[in-house]
């Protein structure tokens, strides 16, 4: 059972969505909260496995909700909810360790399984979201020739990549490329070693650039 706590500021959403989320057997609605004062505070006292996180909030927003979480000594993982134009915010967002990332228009189902992806220990990222993002965020510079070509990648490292910035997880990328999970988390380690990168989030926004440049 993972245990969710929902952070959003609009009382007819927490509720709405702590009847979507204990519909799912898997998981049960440990508690809400209105900020992300609350929010640490209630993870203090309460086990949280997945913080649901809206961004804009009175008295302590999800960016700087983010950071006070995830400096805990076992913090949960933290998955945004945001709308499209909060740029900034998911910019921040990610700079302090937000596990996921997500449209608040997305069906209900998308953020059942965006859940169930962070509490694996994945990142998830919208694709439309890392595609705003791919300007903004800075990301080591590759060797000359790698940006064009993505040089010393495999082609099935090359098809990991772009599954990565299609926002899928683990077990979806396993599932679509018939490949064990563990194969799978082999093949990024391998793709961050090459591209000198730090995390999935880095290699979405890598790749982006590279398409859109």
């Amino acid at each position: 059972m993972i245990r969710v706590l929902v952070v959003d500021d609009d009382p007819f959403i927490r509720e709405s969505m702590k009847v979507i989320l204990d519909l799912d057997n898997d998981l049960h609605v440990a508690g809400i909260c209105g900020n992300g004062h609350d929010a640490v505070t209630f993870v203090r006292q309460s086990a949280v496995d997945v913080v649901l996180m809206d961004i804009r909030m009175p008295v302590c927003d999800g960016v700087e909700g983010t950071k006070l979480l995830r400096a805990l000594e076992a913090p949960p993982a933290v998955l945004i909810l945001t709308t499209f134009d909060d740029d900034e915010y998911i910019a921040q967002a990610i700079r302090n360790g937000a596990n996921g990332y997500l449209l608040k228009n997305v069906p209900p189902s998308r953020i059942i399984s965006g859940i169930k992806t962070v509490y694996e220990g994945n990142v998830l990222i919208h694709p439309d979201i890392a595609r705003k993002l791919a300007g903004m965020l800075e990301t080591p510079r590759p060797e000359p020739g790698k940006a064009l070509t993505i040089s010393g990648l495999t082609p099935a490292e090359v098809q990991i990549v772009q599954l990565i910035a299609d926002g899928q997880s683990n077990k979806e990328m396993a599932a679509s490329l018939f490949l064990s999970e563990g194969t799978v988390k082999n093949y990024i380690t391998e793709i961050l070693n090459k591209l000198e990168l730090r995390d999935r989030t880095q290699i979405a926004i890598f790749y982006l650039k590279l398409i859109h440049q």
